[in-house]
């Protein structure tokens, strides 16, 4: 009995003993476990059940100037998958092709990708989410987000511009401004238990992460007439281009600012990258005869010339070293006046000579010609002036006539406000106000004097000259408006090729001023390019100056001047310039 006891004793003890071995390994190993690679594998299990999604709050408004809304953000629905929870790849990927109109190859990658989660369709529509829905597929999820939304479609759009899929700003004033309209960063957990199943989403208030919102000074309705008469006038002449631009002077607020051809932001990717850009700021171009009107305000300032100073124009042809400067129409004796009123680029150059290189310059500079407005759009081009001590004798001469020398539509509406102005420049502007989501005013910008660029007893002279330009026998007759007095002038100029040298038969054409001449109100840009046929300035860009300036008068409830019929003369004349 005792050596049996004895064996029953040693092994328990040995079944104690691997029993003790093996606890200890195990409580070894949970501790290791527990303790060094807990949260190793805490993160690992959570991400068979948890996927972080991060969107944006809902992105801010932009309004027009009476309220209405140029851009919006609405709640949409979009489409993401979990991968390892799909259970048969090939008829998901099908499946969702059909419901979605999607390439079936592409859904097929993304349901095998060796990852937890991946985006299906972003922004899907509400017909399209109905449809996934109706599938019950396993491993399918349903994520709320906003998207960006246009009402007035192709209005103001470059401008405005546009955000991509993510809700950030691309172009234009949504990419100027994104900062201030973009929501912020919102991570929603999304939960799911071990057979897959959604149970929980950790969702966020989006309206307490919503982003500002933004007042313009544009006016729907005058970007409506300006567009429309822009795009009637591109069309009449088989034009490539078209700009126009309304500017209040006295403030520097932008009005309107019209592009044609017309691109729709809520549908960018259909359409050619070089109708997003605003090209009123980003594009310079030699602004012909329109410069005369900045050459004339530096011989009037100067104290050299007044409106009287006459100046032989050659008969049309003026050597100027080994080149010949020629007229539209050959002149002997002009004034400073009928210079501007008839268009002479002779008369210009001996103005130019008048006045001196520097002196010249300076004055261009001054009405902010080779240095940006400091208006608040990307990719703003600071035109181009050379400094006057490269300037040869023919530079000069050219420049005086605006060639050699170019602007940006934005540049040149600015300069000529300023004479509209008395003689005061204004920083141009198009965001009047940041609001908060409850309309409350976050920040208000101010108008901004830039610099007094001519005295007011210039800037008057020039408006009497301006209003010369309209009547008959000037070269502006075509923008004559009944019962308003108006200042204008015609630009023509020739298109320079890859080369540097003038392209013939390729012409900019163009038309600035203002009006009522009295106390201007408005300012209007217009600029063609390439017309085919005809290509004055204002026979191509007058008329529609003509019906912007008439239709935005009209608009804002500015009454007909009392006897103005003086002015008024007759629309069969043939306008050069």
């Amino acid at each position: 009995m005792k050596p049996n006891s004895t064996y029953v004793r040693l092994r328990t003890l040995a079944v104690g003993l691997a029993l003790s071995v093996c606890f200890g390994i195990i409580g070894a190993k949970a501790v290791y476990l527990q303790v060094f690679r807990g949260p190793w594998l805490a993160k690992k299990a959570a991400s068979q059940y948890e996927k972080s999604v991060v969107t944006y709050g809902k992105r801010g408004t932009i309004y027009d100037i009476k309220g209405s809304s140029l851009a919006a953000s609405v709640e949409v629905i979009s489409i993401a998958a979990f991968p390892n929870q799909i259970q048969d790849p090939q008829k998901a990927a099908k499946a969702l092709a059909h419901a979605l109109a999607e390439d079936r190859r592409e859904l097929l990658s993304k349901l095998t990708a060796q990852k937890t989660f991946v985006w299906v369709k972003r922004h899907v529509s509400p017909k399209e989410s109905k449809a996934v829905s109706a599938l019950g597929l396993k491993g399918v999820e349903f994520i709320p987000e906003s998207s960006r939304f246009y009402p007035h479609k192709t209005l103001g759009a470059q401008i405005i511009g546009f955000t991509g899929i993510d809700g950030d700003g691309l172009e234009g004033l949504e990419y100027a401004y994104d900062d201030h309209l973009k929501g912020a960063a919102i991570e929603q957990t999304i939960l799911r238990d071990a057979l897959g199943r959604g149970f929980d989403m950790d969702e966020k208030i989006v309206s307490a992460f919503s982003g500002k919102n933004l007042v313009l000074t544009l006016d729907a309705t005058i970007q409506y007439i300006a567009e429309k008469a822009l795009a009637e006038s591109v069309d009449a002449h088989s034009a490539k281009s078209g700009i126009a631009v309304v500017m209040a002077p006295k403030t520097g607020e932008l009005l309107a600012l019209a592009h044609y051809p017309f691109f729709n932001p809520n549908a960018y990717g259909r359409f050619q990258k070089s109708l997003w850009r605003n090209r009123a700021v980003t594009d310079p171009f030699e602004p012909g005869s329109t410069m005369k009107i900045f050459s004339a305000a530096a011989a009037l300032e100067s104290g050299i010339a007044s409106p009287n100073t006459i100046f032989f124009c050659e008969n049309g042809a003026y050597r100027v070293g080994r080149n010949v400067v020629h007229d539209v129409h050959a002149h002997g004796w002009l004034s400073l006046q009928q210079i501007v009123k008839y268009s002479s680029n002779i008369g210009a150059v001996k103005m130019g000579e008048m006045i001196g290189p520097e002196y010249h310059h300076k004055m261009l500079q001054a009405f902010g010609f080779g240095e940006k407005t400091g208006f608040d759009a990307p990719g703003e081009s600071p035109g181009v002036l050379t400094a006057h001590e490269r300037w040869s004798k023919i530079d000069a001469g050219a420049i005086a006539f605006g060639q050699g020398i170019s602007v940006s539509a934005l540049q040149l509406i600015s300069a000529t406000s300023a004479i509209a102005n008395g003689g005061v420049m204004m920083r141009p502007f198009a965001v009047r106000s940041i609001t908060d989501q409850n309309g409350h005013v976050i920040k208000k910008m101010e108008p901004r004097r830039i610099r007094r660029v001519v005295s007011k007893d210039t800037a008057r002279t020039l408006n009497r000259i301006l209003q010369t330009v309209i009547t008959e026998g000037g070269t502006g007759v075509n923008a004559a408006i009944d019962g308003y007095t108006v200042c204008g002038k015609t630009g023509t100029a020739q298109k320079t090729d890859a080369s540097g040298m003038y392209a013939k038969g390729k012409y900019v054409s163009s038309f600035v001023g203002f009006a009522p001449a009295e106390a201007p109100a408005i300012a209007v840009l217009v600029v063609v390019d390439e017309p085919q046929g005809k290509h004055y300035g204002g026979t191509v860009a007058g008329p529609a100056f003509k019906k912007i300036t008439q239709e935005t008068l009209s608009y804002l409830n500015i009454p007909p001047q009392r006897g103005s019929e003086g002015l008024r003369v007759s629309r069969e004349d043939t306008a050069r310039g």
